[in-house]
């Protein structure tokens, strides 16, 4: 990786793998903050002498930070994106959904700075991120998602995308890509989903599946409707590779309220799965907000962090996308929060965590 202290200083005290190996060593551990990854490197520095030198001891917090806000998040991200295929496992028909998350405290409204959008691309299965890309708008989403699709190996899989991602030009990268596609359909093609509703009035329906699940409080009867019959469908040869359309009928029930609420959602697929394959697809889609996105804001506090500086709040959610998926793989009975707790405190367990043995 280039580094990007080199344009304007030729010595170091801290070498760019050395302050990497901290910064990593102390996301698994519970510290994400410049300060806190200072001091537990300090309280550490015989453990970290194990894998490099800190001739010059641990990089202080200023080092760090300023290291973190001048990397080009491009420049990571095209490491990372080797790393997440290195350790990735082959899954059948894995479904990669892709969607974004407004990073809350990157925004500066003082220096009229906007909030970062992360877009990623989450392999389900594998509770692995597999590459991003930072905007700093939400509507600039859906140009990142056509370039994210380029840089990430999707073959094989199944890509699943929120209703921005609903566009011709993503449809055919998708099967270019030699993999398959599942796009939410809501107002952004309003045409074409007011067909597809009208289809599942009229048409006969190629298969049916009910499921139910209960969590969270809640009871949610799942009921998903495939048509594979597109004859009447006008625009289906816009939309490559295109072969059923789906629909979900959801209805939740609230314990703690008593309430029910009902939703139904249709979709566009290159797909010819029956719909009990389609309901899981669909539901699998749901893993990079309740296994992703949930787990950077409660278990890392992602959103209260003020990361502002620079491209410092882009690297460091790259940072603890990879400490998220080494607790993942740890195969030790406790929660999230309870893992990197054991990390801070046993050596042992943090060089487990991090693949070091």
């Amino acid at each position: 990786m280039k580094d990007p202290r080199r344009i304007t200083k030729g010595n170091f005290k801290h070498s760019l793998m050395e302050i990497f190996f901290l910064v990593i060593a102390s996301a698994v551990s519970g510290m994400t903050d410049w300060d806190d990854i200072e001091d537990f490197g300090n309280f550490r520095i015989a453990w970290f002498r194990k894998y490099f030198p800190y001739k010059n001891g641990i990089a202080s917090h200023d080092t760090i930070a300023r290291l973190f806000a001048a990397l080009e998040p491009a420049e990571f991200g095209k490491y990372f994106i080797k790393w997440a295929d290195s350790i990735r496992e082959d899954t059948e028909n894995e479904v990669i959904a892709i969607d974004g998350k407004r990073m809350c405290g990157s925004a500066d409204s003082a220096n009229g700075k906007a909030a970062l959008h992360i877009v990623s691309a989450y392999a389900s299965a594998n509770r692995l991120t597999l590459g991003q890309l930072a905007v700093n708008e939400k509507n600039n989403e859906i140009v990142a998602i056509p370039e994210l699709l380029d840089i990430v190996d999707l073959k094989k899989s199944i890509v699943t995308i929120d209703a921005m991602g609903c566009q011709k030009v993503i449809a055919e990268k998708i099967i270019s890509k030699d993999a398959q596609y599942i796009l939410a359909l809501k107002g952004n093609q309003k045409d074409l989903a007011e067909q597809v509703k009208r289809m599942f009035e009229i048409n006969r329906i190629s298969s049916i599946h009910t499921s139910h699940d209960m969590g969270h409080g809640r009871v949610e009867k799942r009921t998903c409707s495939v048509i594979t019959d597109l004859d009447l469908l006008d625009q289906r040869q816009d939309w490559k590779g295109l072969q059923s359309i789906i629909k979900i009928d959801s209805e939740r029930y609230h314990k703690k309220s008593g309430k029910t609420d009902n939703e139904t959602r249709y979709y566009i697929s290159s797909l010819t799965s029956d719909a009990e394959q389609a309901n899981k697809y669909v539901r699998s889609h749901w893993a990079i907000e309740n296994n992703l996105h949930w787990m950077l804001d409660v278990v890392f506090k992602e959103d209260s962090s003020k990361k502002r500086a620079g491209n410092a709040a882009a690297n460091m959610n790259m940072v603890c996308k990879i400490a998220l998926a080494r607790i993942e793989k740890a195969e030790i009975k406790a929660s999230k929060r309870r893992k990197r707790l054991k990390a801070l405190m046993s050596d042992d367990i943090r060089e487990y965590m991090l693949g070091l043995f």
